[in-house]
């Protein structure tokens, strides 16, 4: 069959359809890119900072992010040109020093003049110097009698978390009370009388506590190491103040019996017969 030559040709349309552009034409690599970037930037700004700085201001630079410190100071970090404050753990440089940092771990003054408790530490360490004497006029006291002289070595002193401890010790050829009695001997009183006098001048709380050794009793005696050792730190409590010390110094009257040696390798040794007297801290003007 002849086409005619007149008829109209057929239009044909073609439709394409792109599948959707690659990821390489996204913005998820540009993210990761500035990540990457600022990442690289930080690291070198660290190593020139490690280049370019000491080790003391690498310390500085560690203290002054670190997120648990809240102690201040006048010239705190950076505050003068590159880290002129130093650390905010360093010493600071108030007016008075030690009386704002004290033996305190953290440091936050109320106001110019400073928190209620801010000169602790300065007066810890007058109180601390007051012990001292304290210790060496009582060891002086005792050693000018030439009947007590040999009893010096009885005293022991430690500074203790309460405040100053005086230890009165036995030996064996010393005993301050009656053996298995909370009678003072002679000698145990004279000595006594010698420890009075310091502790006297001295304004300061007192805590009095007896210990025994380890010795058993029979079971016919009626008493034991507990009692003993309660009513021997009530006798010398009686004892200090009739020498003068006024009885509401006295904040705390124990007895430990033997639980509490003062050797623990040998609980039978007659060093472990001992009163302590503690002097607290603070009425003398510490904290």
């Amino acid at each position: 069959m002849a086409a005619r030559p007149n008829m109209p040709r057929p239009i044909i349309v073609k439709k394409i359809i792109e599948a959707p552009h690659a990821g390489h034409h996204g913005g998820a690599w540009k993210v990761a890119y500035a990540d990457f970037v600022t990442a690289m930037m930080a690291f070198f700004l660290l190593m020139w900072l490690l280049g370019a700085t000491d080790e003391k201001q690498r310390k500085a630079l560690a203290d002054y992010f670190a997120p648990t410190i809240v102690q201040t100071k006048t010239d705190s970090a950076g505050s003068t040109g590159m880290f002129g404050g130093d650390s905010l753990v360093a010493a600071d440089k108030y007016p008075h020093g030690a009386a704002q940092t004290g033996t305190r771990s953290m440091t936050i003054p109320r106001d110019a003049v400073g928190g209620p408790r801010e000169a602790s530490g300065r007066e810890r360490v007058k109180e601390n110097m007051r012990f001292r004497q304290l210790a060496q006029s009582l060891v002086d006291r005792v050693q000018a009698k030439a009947d007590l002289k040999r009893l010096a070595r009885n005293l022991r002193f430690t500074e203790t978390a309460e405040g100053l401890r005086i230890d009165i010790i036995d030996d064996a050829d010393f005993s301050m009370f009656v053996i298995g009695t909370s009678q003072l001997t002679p000698e145990g009183a004279r000595l006594f009388r010698e420890v009075a006098a310091p502790i006297a001048a001295a304004p300061n709380q007192l805590m009095i506590r007896g210990h025994t050794d380890a010795a058993p009793w029979s079971a016919k005696s009626g008493t034991n190491n507990w009692r003993l050792s309660v009513d021997r730190a009530e006798v010398v409590r009686n004892f200090l103040e009739y020498r003068g010390i006024v009885s509401n110094r006295f904040s705390r009257i124990e007895g430990v019996a033997d639980r509490e040696p003062y050797f623990p390798t040998n609980r039978f040794d007659p060093r472990n017969r001992r009163i302590s007297i503690t002097l607290g801290w603070g009425d003398g003007g510490g904290n």
